[in-house]
């Protein structure tokens, strides 16, 4: 059996998300996803606007997912020895080193294989573009709604 990990934040749920999931799972036979702590997200990224276990019960829910946890908040890697991968699925997008990775898992004595996924072409495939739409909708109804005054 073929254990495959993928991480993510999964803040706003969306295509790009189902996409990178469905092409995780078609590496091996088990889908295990870690979502990223709150305070984890702060650090690297942003304010999360879904709270942590709301973003792994909806993960866990979807259909290529065989379960979902939530990562550390010490050494990312302790994570990686609590699930045991055979496979690492990065993201097109993911600032991660997937050499960089097997090295230090490697030092680890973990043989894990690192795969970098394709990206989805799509129109609102990206939590940043969503939150980018949403914000040019309100700005434009503001406008709207002042020139009608």
């Amino acid at each position: 059996m073929v254990r495959v990990m993928a991480t993510g934040v999964f803040d706003i749920l969306h295509t790009g998300h189902i996409f990178f999931l469905q092409r995780a799972r078609e590496l091996g036979d088990e889908l295990v996803v870690v979502v990223a702590r709150d305070s984890t997200v702060r650090k690297q990224k942003h304010e999360p606007i879904t709270l942590e276990e709301m973003r792994r019960i909806l993960v866990e829910s979807l259909k290529p997912v065989d379960s979902a946890v939530l990562g550390t908040e010490g050494d990312m890697y302790d994570i990686v020895v609590e699930v045991k991968p055979d496979i690492i699925a990065l993201g097109y997008d993911q600032d991660w080193d997937a050499e960089k990775i097997k090295a230090d898992l490697k030092e680890k004595g973990l043989e894990v294989e690192v795969v970098r996924l394709p990206q989805q072409n799509g129109d609102l495939d990206g939590t940043r573009k969503i939150v980018k739409k949403i914000l040019d909708l309100w700005t434009f109804s503001k406008k709207m709604e002042r020139a009608e005054q």
